[in-house]
């Protein structure tokens, strides 16, 4: 009798030991799986990160150049009317003195 019970406790412990494999090998397969979505999810979010970054970076140097020329604009814009300026007070004095003369000089 002690044989059979014997037997019967190997049996149960062969029938443990298997469902044990099972539950080990289901658990290795979940952690994989998490693992590997874990991995996807990090690779999405670093890749939305750096897209944010690279756009952000872009929005910046293309601002940066636009400033860049509105002030380089701006520069030319003030010099040319300060040299309008010069030249027109240089001549203004002449072309009233001429204006004058036509004014006042009869055509005989």
């Amino acid at each position: 009798m002690d044989s059979l019970r014997g037997q019967g406790g190997i049996q149960m412990l062969l029938t443990a030991e298997q469902e044990a494999g099972r539950i080990v090998s289901a658990a290795r397969t979940a952690k994989l799986a998490r693992m590997k979505q874990a991995k996807d999810e990090a690779e999405k979010e670093m890749e939305e990160y750096r897209s944010r970054l690279e756009e952000e970076y872009q929005t910046q140097v293309s601002g940066t150049d636009q400033e860049a020329a509105a002030k380089r604009l701006d520069d030319e814009t003030e010099a040319r009317i300060k040299n309008l300026k010069e030249s027109s007070s240089k001549v203004s004095k002449e072309i009233v003195k001429m204006l004058i003369k036509y004014v006042t000089t009869t055509g005989a």
